[in-house]
């Protein structure tokens, strides 16, 4: 059974194939970082691990962005579960070996990302307590606008409105603890706040949208057909076939505080 190689060996060997292709001696790279020629070596061997301000000089010097050290081996999935156990999905098990892309390091973009690939009902649940520690600082209103661009934001206003019902679920159980009440309070009446005009009228009065597919479990007609007749009352009013129900943001909010 093969082990993944360690994050420091794979930068290190990516240090040296960039330094090849660029024709320098490690005793030029090693001025560039202000290191030794003989501590180089040692770290493209991976034998011990860059800082971070060498790392910097190296993307600026070789003009390459922070993916090109993250290892290929690993799918984008897994970066995307990265950011969002680091974002408050804690419950999410992290991969240290996985660098996570520019792209993905602010919420909005792992909240988009989430909800447009749907490959992972665990990581759309997680968007809840997401929500909880960032909302203060997201601009709903601009995914939104995003998504409407998408064409899915039947999808979005099916999410806020399961979150909303998962907030207002946890805010009424007896032994949650007096702060966390009053954190998903606080989450709520700001996710209402923000997007109450785009979730009160639903769709084109008189044409209800067709119904869209949002569950990578679904892969026969059979397994469709028992899905759409056993859909949340959410879910049916945003017209979306999928078998996350609230209780499933409630267990996401309870896992992330570690109630679970």
């Amino acid at each position: 059974m093969t082990t993944a190689k360690p994050i420091k060996s794979t930068i290190g060997e990516r240090v040296r194939l960039l330094r090849h292709e660029r024709k320098l001696t490690q005793a030029q790279l090693a001025k560039t970082l202000f290191i030794s020629q003989n501590y180089l070596s040692e770290l493209e061997r991976g034998q011990g691990s860059f800082t971070a301000e060498n790392l910097l000089t190296i993307l600026r010097y070789f003009n390459v962005p922070i993916d090109y050290f993250a290892p290929k081996s690993f799918p984008a999935e897994d970066q995307l579960q990265n950011s969002l156990a680091r974002l408050g999905a804690s419950h999410l098990a992290e991969n240290e070996q996985v660098i996570p892309s520019d792209r993905l390091k602010a919420a909005i973009d792992s909240i988009r990302e989430t909800l447009i690939s749907g490959e992972s009902s665990r990581q759309v649940t997680a968007i809840a307590p997401i929500l909880v520690e960032h909302v203060g600082n997201l601009s709903l209103t601009k995914l939104h606008t995003d998504f409407l661009e998408l064409g899915l934001e039947f999808r979005l206003g099916w999410l806020i409105e399961s979150i909303l019902e998962a907030l207002k679920r946890e805010e009424a159980t007896k032994d949650i603890p007096t702060e966390w009440r009053l954190k998903y309070r606080r989450a709520r009446v700001l996710i209402e706040s923000f997007t109450a005009s785009w979730r009160e009228h639903p769709g084109v009065p008189g044409k209800p949208p067709d119904y869209a597919i949002f569950d990578p479990n679904i892969t026969s007609e059979e397994t469709l057909r028992e899905v759409k007749e056993n859909l949340s009352p959410i879910a049916r009013r945003w017209r979306i076939i999928t078998e996350i129900r609230v209780e499933d943001f409630v267990r996401a909010l309870r896992a992330a505080r570690g109630a679970d």
